[in-house]
């Protein structure tokens, strides 16, 4: 199923934005209701109308690529980290994890991520603008960094790696790499392991139940999914997390900023032009 795109986004904001002003004029109960879910609803479409378009901005210079991800793989090694490959032949030992590793990373990035806004919004009203923040912060920040290109592993056939996705027939990405739904060189950072860490992190940082951590294993999961399908490096999900929490501070500290200005106004005294006509009075005395 092909994702939406930038126009038919547009057209669901403002729909949506013509849906929140009625219903800010009718007087029910449920009008009050949904009023602030179709307000979210034209803030969340525009974004991504946003995101798609920033996406179809044309790069046409893919040089380097190949070279940095070769650059990726010293420093990886200089760093002891395990090779991708050794995830992607344990997968390829046991065939039977193909399809369902192919499957998780091509469809459940996105469905994971809705819910997960759904539920926020709905449970935990309050906690709601902090992730979609968060969200929309390292969305941008992952936009921006794949201007820098990066060849993902399946470029890199002579190490080994091969595109399991594309084996098991749920490839996004088209072989001529010039189509598809996703860049073919924006292998830095990885938008899968973004958007897997709001969910995780999200839902253990909110809720109260205690299953809540099993959550976790999204993150976990799509960490070692991206790498076992050859789509991304490890340092693609590790800069994705520095840039969520890069994300969740920029948020946390713009908050508490306007929460100690709306604070301070507050304090504030009502007349202030009160010491000087008091500084008046004193100096008419004296005279």
């Amino acid at each position: 199923m092909p994702w939406p795109t930038w126009d038919q986004a547009a057209t669901a904001a403002l729909l949506s934005l013509g849906l929140w002003w009625i219903l800010r004029r009718v007087r029910t109960e449920a009008a009050a209701y949904l009023a602030p879910a179709a307000a979210e609803f034209a803030l969340v479409s525009a974004l991504y109308a946003v995101w798609r378009l920033a996406r179809m901005l044309p790069i046409a210079n893919d040089t380097g690529a190949i070279e940095r991800a070769r650059d990726i793989v010293r420093l990886e090694h200089a760093l002891h980290l395990p090779t991708e490959l050794s995830v992607q032949q344990f997968v390829l030992r046991h065939d039977w994890l193909g399809e369902p590793t192919s499957l998780y990373y091509a469809g459940l990035h996105v469905p994971g991520l809705i819910a997960f806004l759904i539920w926020l919004f709905v449970r935990h009203r309050d906690r709601y603008p902090h992730w979609r923040n968060a969200l929309a912060l390292v969305t941008a920040g992952c936009l921006v960094l794949r201007f820098v290109r990066v060849a993902p592993p399946r470029f890199l056939p002579d190490l080994g790696y091969q595109d399991l996705t594309h084996d098991y027939g749920v490839s996004v990405y088209a072989s001529d790499v010039t189509t598809g739904i996703s860049d073919q060189f924006a292998a830095m950072p990885s938008i899968h392991v973004a958007w897997a860490a709001v969910v995780s992190f999200g839902v253990v940082a909110t809720s109260t139940s205690r299953w809540r951590w099993l959550f976790l294993l999204h993150v976990v999961l799509t960490v070692l999914v991206v790498a076992a399908t050859a789509h991304h490096w490890w340092l693609d999900g590790i800069v994705a997390l520095l840039l969520l929490g890069g994300g969740l501070w920029l948020d946390t500290s713009a908050r508490t900023l306007l929460a100690r200005r709306a604070a301070a106004w507050r304090r504030r005294p009502s007349g202030s032009a009160a010491p000087e006509d008091g500084r008046e009075r004193c100096s008419t005395v004296g005279a």
